[in-house]
C-alpha cells in the first residue's frame, strides 16, 4: 500500500511537468494531478479537493488570502516603472555604464539590469518583459546567440535578487516571515555570502558559454521578434527613475532593523505613490496604468496558488508523510534537511514561493522545535527554494 500512495505522488509529479510541457495550464492541470494524488492515497475526493482545511482550495485561498496584496502592489509599482519608460532608462543608464563594444560586457550589462530591477522591487514577471526587448538590439549588434540571453536573464532576477539578498522585496523573502516572525533582513551575513557566491559563479559561467558559442560559430538569429521592438524617445532621467526603488528598498532596510510589521505592504505604497508623482508626465494616463498594473497581478498570484494547492494536497496525502520522515532523518544539521524539503516542494510545485508557503507550513515548528535559529530557517529555505523551481510546469519558465 505504501508503495502505491508514494507511486501515486510520483506519478502525478511526473504527469503535470508533462502536461505543462504539452502548454497547459498550472490552473487546469493543478486540480487534475491533485486528484490523482487524492485518488491513488485513498483520501476522500470532495474534503481534498474542497472541504478539509488543508484540500486544494483550503490552499488555494490561504495563499492569496496572505499574500495578493504584495503581488498587487509589486505590480502596480513595476507597472509605473513600465509605462512610465523608467526602466528603460536604467537598463540605458546601465548600457552606457558596462558599455556595449564587447560581447561579454554585453552579457554583464543585462544582468546587472535584471538585478537593479528585482532588487528595486519589480517583479521578475514584468522584468523579463522589460528586459527583452532592450536585450535583442543589443545581441543582435555584438552577434551573441539568442538562447544566451537565459543565463544573465536568469541569474539577475531569479537568484541573488529572488532569495538571498538582504532585504529584497521578493515574495520568496516575504513568505517566511509570516510564519517564523522575522523580518526581510533575516541572516544578512548567509544571504550576503551566497549572493556572492552565485554572482561570480555567473560571470565565470556567462564567459565559458560565450566562449563556447564562438568556438561552434554561432550567430545571432534574426527574427520576426526583431521588428517588435519599439524605440522610446522620451524617458526619465536615471536619477529620477530610480528614485522609487531607492526608497522602497531604504524603507524595508530600516523598517526591518525596527521590526515594523508589514513593512513590505508599506514600502511598496509608498514607492508607488513616488512614482506617479515623479512619473506623472511620462504617464498618459493614471487609472489606465493602476488597472494594468492591478490586471497583472491576478495571473502570477493564481498561477501560484494553483501549484500551492497541488503541493498542499500532496503534502496531505499518506504517501508524504513517508517522505517526511525520510526527509527529517537525513543526518547531520537540520538545516541539510531543511534545504531537501524546501527544494523538493519546489520541484513538486514548479514554484519558489509555492515551496516556501508548504514548508513553513508543514516543518517550521519542527525546525523551531529543534532549536534551530528563526533566522537561519528562513534564509536557508528561501535559498533552497530557488533552483529546483525552474521546473517546466513552472509560471516564469512558461512565460
Amino acid at each position: 500500500m505504501n508503495l502505491m500512495f508514494l507511486a501515486g505522488i510520483l506519478g502525478a509529479l511526473v504527469l503535470i511537468i508533462f502536461l505543462a510541457l504539452r502548454g497547459y495550464s498550472i490552473l487546469i492541470i493543478g486540480p487534475i494531478c491533485s486528484l490523482l494524488v487524492i485518488l491513488t492515497n485513498q483520501m476522500d475526493v470532495f474534503s481534498a479537493l474542497i472541504t478539509e482545511p488543508n484540500s486544494y482550495m483550503a490552499g488555494v485561498g490561504s495563499f492569496i488570502k496572505n499574500y495578493f496584496l504584495i503581488f498587487l502592489l509589486g505590480s502596480i509599482l513595476a507597472k509605473y516603472m513600465e509605462e512610465s519608460g523608467a526602466a528603460r532608462s536604467i537598463a540605458n543608464g546601465t548600457l552606457k555604464l558596462t558599455g556595449t563594444d564587447d560581447p561579454y560586457k554585453g552579457l554583464v550589462a543585462i544582468l546587472i539590469i535584471s538585478s537593479l530591477l528585482t532588487y528595486g522591487g519589480v517583479s521578475l514577471y514584468v522584468a523579463m518583459f522589460a528586459i527583452i526587448p532592450l536585450a535583442r538590439p543589443l545581441f543582435r549588434e555584438l552577434d551573441i546567440p539568442w538562447h544566451l540571453i537565459m543565463i544573465p536573464l536568469t541569474a539577475g532576477m531569479a537568484t541573488f535578487t529572488m532569495t538571498m539578498a538582504p532585504g529584497t522585496p521578493s515574495i520568496q523573502n516575504a513568505i517566511p516571515t509570516t510564519s517564523l516572525g522575522t523580518t526581510l533582513m533575516a541572516a544578512p551575513l548567509v544571504g550576503i555570502i551566497g549572493s556572492v557566491v552565485v554572482i561570480v559563479f555567473s560571470f565565470w559561467y556567462m564567459s565559458i558559454e560565450l566562449k563556447k558559442a564562438k568556438k561552434t560559430d554561432e550567430h545571432y538569429i534574426v527574427s520576426e521578434a526583431d521588428a517588435q521592438n519599439v524605440k522610446i524617445d522620451n524617458l526619465p532621467s536615471v536619477g529620477i527613475s530610480v528614485l522609487p526603488l531607492l526608497v522602497l528598498i531604504t524603507i524595508i532596510i530600516f523598517g526591518s532593523a525596527m521590526k515594523i510589521p508589514n513593512i513590505i505592504l508599506i514600502a511598496l505604497l509608498i514607492s508607488i505613490i513616488i512614482a506617479a508623482v515623479v512619473f506623472n508626465k511620462y504617464i498618459s494616463k493614471h487609472t489606465a496604468t493602476l488597472n494594468a498594473g492591478a490586471s497583472g497581478a491576478v495571473s502570477p498570484t493564481f498561477l501560484t496558488a494553483a501549484a500551492v494547492g497541488f503541493g498542499i494536497v500532496i503534502s496531505a496525502a499518506p504517501g508524504f508523510e513517508i517522505i517526511s520522515k525520510l526527509i527529517l532523518s537525513i543526518p547531520g544539521s537540520p538545516l541539510i534537511s531543511l534545504s531537501v524539503s524546501s527544494g523538493l516542494m519546489s520541484a513538486v510545485t514548479g514554484s519558489s514561493s509555492g515551496s516556501l508557503g508548504i514548508v513553513m507550513g508543514a516543518f517550521s515548528k519542527t525546525y523551531l522545535a529543534q532549536g534551530v535559529d528563526p533566522e537561519l530557517i528562513h534564509r536557508i529555505a528561501s535559498m533552497a527554494s530557488g533552483p529546483l523551481s525552474a521546473m517546466p510546469h513552472s509560471g516564469a519558465v512558461l512565460a
